[in-house]
């Protein structure tokens, strides 16, 4: 917010406009589903063009004033702080905020009961209680937390709210005082006057801004950032060239690997990654929360993909999921039937492990203890853990970063994953330009993972060890 009001000339992002664009496509098929004005309800939408947010602050308060059961595209404006919310639901113990978010905000759960209603019937039907169990995302928190803050100003805060996820059809109803400490701790902190390195500088349109302060003064964030770093500033330790001279163990000798550009060091732990007769490369692309379209392989120099364009959470993802895992497993059938070993191997396996074991649950086949046996294994390896054993780094271990050390380049070396969730988004609308790009990152990541094996497996040439630095 200090940038933004110190540099309004600088553009957001194009990933910041791409999520902003499906935000608003959310927000439209969520408010064509709420009810309409009918004889005993009454629903008012709101004007949310640019330049009319003082109108759409007044509005909002005269609306509730009148009792109106819905309002679209309201806003509160207090003390400072302002705040969109995208409908505002009249109830008997006060006004609800309702926000339309683009994240998973609940979970099938059977032990678990939350509130819940269907969306067209938000309004004019008594919630019910779903098995299903709320998920926490601070920034939807805040947003809740604010537009209850702006009803408590009028008299009018309900202490409840409504979100609205990637499920477009379910309204769940959560109590927002719950976010409320978090949100005065917030509040509570005084504006910045300078820049420090978080994680969210690496996709901020200020960054480039930053970046110059930050390195003007060898800021230690940009070797250690957010509050990885403030153990050693309370310590008078805060820039990089301080902790590269306090000979404090590694972590100054990965500062001064830092400050010569290097990005990782081997460990005295290091050891290659185990290999096997039969070896398969995993990777898996999920859209948003709502499924996994694609599972890529390379085995025998060749990429299998397993994809579907279609829509998820049906037949067409069943049925991709159930193919790749019929192939996974039949080669891994025959190894063990020509008394060969096999290693399948993945980057993280985080993803793949948490899509395999979903798709088993919600799709029946395979089930879910064969999924657990497979991951569980010795043969299901993650790469990712064998990196992070062998190695330390100035820079994160993630695919991108570790891989090009070792030879591997990709068609498109910028192509992100806010980029990704676009081309998915155009591929099921039968774009085939955005279909060849996703399958050629995902060969491409494939491929990876079997090239920082075999340069493992060489001993990773080309880096130093961590106990021969000065």
């Amino acid at each position: 917010m200090v940038q933004k009001r110190a540099h309004p000339d600088i553009q957001p992002t194009t990933a910041a406009l791409s999520r902003a664009e499906r935000t608003r496509a959310a927000r439209r098929v969520v408010l064509e589903n709420l009810p309409v004005s009918s004889k005993n309800f009454r629903r008012v939408d709101l004007d949310r063009a640019d330049g009319k947010d003082f109108y759409r602050e007044m509005n909002t308060l005269e609306l509730m004033a009148a009792g109106i059961d819905l309002i679209t595209n309201a806003r509160f404006a207090y003390n400072g702080w302002a705040v969109n919310i995208d409908a505002l639901l009249n109830s008997p113990k006060g006004y609800l905020p309702v926000l339309v978010s683009n994240h998973r905000v609940a979970r099938r759960k059977a032990t678990s009961v939350l509130p819940g209603v269907p969306t067209h019937r938000l309004g004019l039907s008594a919630p019910l209680d779903l098995p299903y169990k709320l998920r926490h995302h601070a920034v939807d928190g805040y947003r809740l937390a604010l537009a209850a803050r702006g009803l408590a100003a009028s008299g009018l805060d309900s202490g409840q709210g409504v979100v609205i996820g990637q499920d477009r059809d379910t309204a769940f109803f959560v109590d927002t005082t719950r976010y409320q400490p978090s949100l005065s701790a917030a509040l509570e902190q005084p504006l910045p006057t300078k820049p420090r390195r978080v994680k969210e500088c690496a996709v901020c349109r200020f960054w480039p801004l930053c970046h110059v302060e930050l390195k003007t003064r060898d800021d230690i964030s940009l070797f250690l950032p957010g509050d990885e770093a403030e153990k050693f500033r309370t310590r008078g330790i805060d820039t990089v060239g301080k902790l590269a001279a306090a000979n404090l163990g590694e972590v100054s000798t990965l500062a001064r690997a830092w400050q010569e550009d290097i990005a990782l060091l081997r460990r005295p732990t290091f050891a290659p990654a185990p290999r096997a007769d039969v070896e398969v490369d995993v990777d898996m692309e999920a859209y948003l929360d709502q499924g996994a379209y694609l599972w890529g392989a390379w085995h025998g120099g060749k990429y299998h993909p397993f994809v579907t364009w279609k829509p998820l959470g049906g037949a067409a993802e069943a049925e991709n999921f159930q193919a790749f895992w019929n192939w996974l497993q039949g080669l891994r059938d025959r190894a063990h039937a020509e008394g060969k070993t096999f290693a399948a191997y993945c980057y993280s396996a985080g993803g793949e492990n948490h899509w395999m074991l979903e798709s088993a649950r919600r799709f029946g086949q395979p089930t879910v203890e064969e999924v657990q046996e497979f991951i569980s294994s010795e043969e299901w390896v993650d790469m990712f853990a064998l990196v992070r054993h062998s190695f330390a780094a100035t820079a994160g271990m993630g695919l991108k970063v570790v891989a090009p050390l070792a030879g591997h380049t990709w068609a498109e070396d910028d192509f992100s994953g806010e980029e990704s969730v676009d081309a998915r988004r155009a591929a099921v609308h039968g774009d085939l330009a955005a279909r060849r790009r996703l399958l050629e990152y995902n060969e491409g990541d494939v491929r990876a993972t079997l090239t920082i094996r075999d340069w493992m497996s060489r001993g990773a040439p080309g880096l130093e060890d961590v106990k021969q630095r000065p």
